[in-house]
């Protein structure tokens, strides 16, 4: 089966939104998109410091491991699970913390899939 990585990178929608941002997208989202089926595994990251000099897009990164055909199917079954609102226990949680605030408390500076081309030391 292709492997893939749907890479986030994504910001609080500003400085006073930080608060809700850690609440519901480090604390909830990036489970309940791993949560989906074809989905492996999902992370987030907070930015540590440049690298080479070079400025980053983003404070934050997401990143999820998924298996599936392809990016497309990948995508398709996302948004399904992402529309459902009984598609795990924690889904009502995670909608409920999103309402609190009125709106998602993020926006993203860019995203896209992935696919695997190599990698070292390969997995079993």
């Amino acid at each position: 089966m292709p492997r893939f990585v749907l890479i986030g990178l994504v910001e609080p929608t500003s400085p006073d939104n930080q608060a809700a941002f850690d609440e519901w997208f480090i604390g909830q989202h990036v489970e309940d998109t791993a949560r989906c089926p074809n989905f492996v595994r999902g992370a987030a990251y907070k930015l540590a410091g440049g690298h080479l000099g070079s400025e980053p897009v983003s404070r934050y990164l997401s990143v999820y491991e998924v298996e599936a055909p392809s990016y497309e199917e990948a995508e398709k079954t996302l948004n399904a699970w992402q529309r459902d609102p009984d598609a795990w226990p924690g889904r009502a949680h995670h909608t409920a913390t999103r309402e609190k605030y009125g709106a998602i408390p993020m926006r993203i500076a860019g995203s896209g899939w992935y696919e695997l081309q190599t990698e070292y030391p390969p997995r079993p």
